[in-house]
């Protein structure tokens, strides 16, 4: 049962609400109800929501997380445009010498050329070497004379000339052998440059000039060391040898052209 005292509130309520509201004035009297306390009413429908707020300040970073796995490899892209030539870099080391090469076969020989004009006494080669020297070897190197050769093309020729003795020591016959070299090797083209002074066993033991001589071909161009060398006869053993004896001895040489037959 609602108590009477609040029944009379309620009713003195309603009586000023309806005297407001013809007065156009809800407000006018609600300082009159202030002396009865009424009910809690039901409540309301709740309201819309309200617009978004601001964005609030940037947070702290947070603590770097673990490394992922790595992903799936992704597509070859496309070959970009070729790009400007760069600066050349510097040289390299010199590479090791690499092996020699096979030898090649030798080339067919080509036809003989034209005869040239006959030169003047003013373009010939020659030159002499000349020494005064008694030499007693039996064998080895008498004499060098080094010569210029002006042209590949072209032919020595080469003289040697000098006092040459042999003497045979016991009963046997002895014999020895003077030849021309061209920077250490005999001459093969086409044949070598020689002389032999043979004795058969007796007391003499002549001294006599003599002299050897030829042409050699296929000489190259340059520094030649033209020498003259005494040594053993096929066939025959040492033997008592001397070149140059009481006279002077000479190797000539002259570069002629080399004609064909």
């Amino acid at each position: 049962m609602i108590a009477s005292s609040t029944l009379q509130c309620l009713f003195v309520a309603l009586i000023l609400f309806l005297h407001a509201v013809e007065s156009n004035n809800p407000k006018s009297d609600q300082g009159s109800v202030g002396a009865c306390s009424g009910v809690p009413g039901i409540p309301g429908t709740p309201g819309y929501n309200g617009l978004p707020g601001r964005d609030g300040l940037k947070g702290d970073d947070g603590m770097k997380g673990a490394k992922g796995d790595r992903g799936d490899k992704g597509a070859t892209g496309k070959t970009g445009p070729k790009g400007s030539l760069g600066q050349r870099g510097s040289m390299g080391p010199i590479g090791i010498e690499g092996e020699k090469g096979i030898k090649g076969n030798l080339g067919e020989r080509g036809e003989p050329g034209p005869r040239g004009e006959n030169g003047t006494a003013n373009s010939i080669n020659w030159k002499q070497c000349v020494w005064s020297r008694y030499d007693t070897k039996d064998t080895g190197l008498i004499q060098e004379c080094v010569f210029n050769k002006r042209n590949s093309s072209t032919a020595l020729k080469v003289a040697y000339a000098a006092t040459m003795r042999v003497y045979c020591s016991d009963s046997s016959s002895c014999c020895g052998r003077w030849y021309i070299t061209f920077n250490g090797a005999e001459c093969s083209g086409p044949v070598t440059i020689e002389g032999v002074v043979f004795m058969q066993y007796s007391k003499d033991n002549p001294h006599r000039h003599r002299q050897i001589e030829g042409f050699c071909e296929n000489i190259p161009s340059g520094s030649i060391r033209v020498a003259v060398h005494v040594g053993n006869c096929q066939s025959y053993g040492s033997s008592d040898r001397g070149s140059g004896w009481n006279s002077v001895s000479r190797i000539m040489i002259e570069e002629y052209p080399q004609w064909q037959t």
